[in-house]
């Protein structure tokens, strides 16, 4: 990395640092590029230099606060003895953080970002590298994928590989589980049922396992 590019990811990390900040002590909804600018030291113009949208730096910030769901993740994998398991495990850490805070997984899975995801997240892992030390390699490209679809998919397909599902079904399981997910966080996000956390991810996952199980074509080994 040239000097240009070190001064670059500097700066890059002090606006990141400051959008932490203030998502940290005035929550997510009172981020605003003036709050940045001024907690970093910088004035708003210099901002869009290194960032196009305020989005963007909402989402890099928001990264910041799901590492704990990160490492966790594969420790959840590892406990699955089948893709069955694997993929209702990988969907009880998803929950079980995501409803803890739905702000956050809201600005990183759900938000409008007006760029590519895939192409932000690649960046901020090459600036956060050590957000990836001793994750499993089968949790790694679940980590790289922003699309919960794809996410998703990528599990569900060795459940097929393994004769446990059909295509179609997988597909089907797959696209209920996300309209079940982001059903509840939008109940969460809107106060609309009073749950408390872990009764959101007992209530989501008992559909996702009904939906996954009712699907299955020979019984877990």
């Amino acid at each position: 990395m040239n000097r240009k590019e070190i001064q670059m990811t500097r700066m890059w990390e002090y606006f990141i640092d400051a959008t932490a900040q203030i998502i940290e002590t005035e929550g997510i909804e009172n981020v605003t590029i003036r709050k940045i600018g001024k907690l970093a030291g910088y004035t708003s113009s210099t901002i869009y230099n290194y960032f196009e949208e305020l989005s963007h730096l909402i989402f890099f910030a928001s990264m910041r606060f799901i590492n704990p769901y990160i490492k966790e993740l594969s420790y959840y994998m590892t406990t699955g003895k089948n893709s069955i398991e694997k993929y209702l495990l990988s969907w009880e850490c998803f929950c079980k953080h995501s409803f803890k805070e739905p702000q956050i997984y809201h600005a990183i899975f759900n938000a409008d970002l007006g760029a590519k995801p895939e192409e932000l997240l690649k960046h901020y892992f090459e600036v956060y590298q050590n957000d990836l030390t001793g994750l499993a390699e089968e949790v790694k490209p679940l980590i790289f994928e922003h699309n919960i679809s794809k996410r998703s998919k990528a599990v569900l397909q060795k459940a097929v590989e393994e004769g446990y599902l059909d295509q179609d079904e997988s597909e089907d399981i797959n696209n209920m589980t996300i309209l079940i997910w982001r059903g509840m966080l939008t109940t969460v996000l809107n106060n609309r049922r009073d749950y408390k956390q872990d009764e959101t991810v007992e209530e989501t996952m008992k559909y996702v396992r009904k939906i996954t199980m009712s699907a299955l074509k020979k019984p877990i080994e």
